[in-house]
């Protein structure tokens, strides 16, 4: 089945995040794509995303399917995400992401 446009494109994005986690240090790389996908994709992204994990679409890279394991899956709970909560508020001010004027680049990176 091939993908559409837009899939083919999320496909791209998340593997480009495994690949600038890829040169970060071991410990921290599945963490660090979880992270930055809790924290910069919508709902909608992340639910096409884990439609396509799902059904095993798109040929997205192995770390990739290793953070899928700590994303927060759309309408579920946030128990198992990382990057999301208290510590998602750390260095915002007054806790509130970009509202408040949380840059879109700050580091992804887990504190270690």
């Amino acid at each position: 089945m091939s993908l559409s446009h837009t899939d083919e494109k999320l496909v791209r994005m998340a593997n480009q995040i495994a690949v600038f986690f890829l040169s970060q240090p071991e410990t921290v790389r599945v963490e660090g794509v979880a992270t930055h996908i809790n924290k910069f994709w919508e709902p909608r992204m992340r639910r096409r995303f884990f439609e396509m994990i799902d059904q095993g679409l798109g040929e997205f890279q192995p770390l990739v399917v290793s953070a899928s394991a700590v994303i927060k899956r759309p309408g579920m709970s946030d128990s198992n995400a990382v990057g999301l909560g208290a510590d998602a508020a750390e260095g915002a001010p007054g806790g509130k992401g970009q509202v408040a004027g949380e840059s879109l680049s700050e580091p992804s990176i887990p504190e270690a």
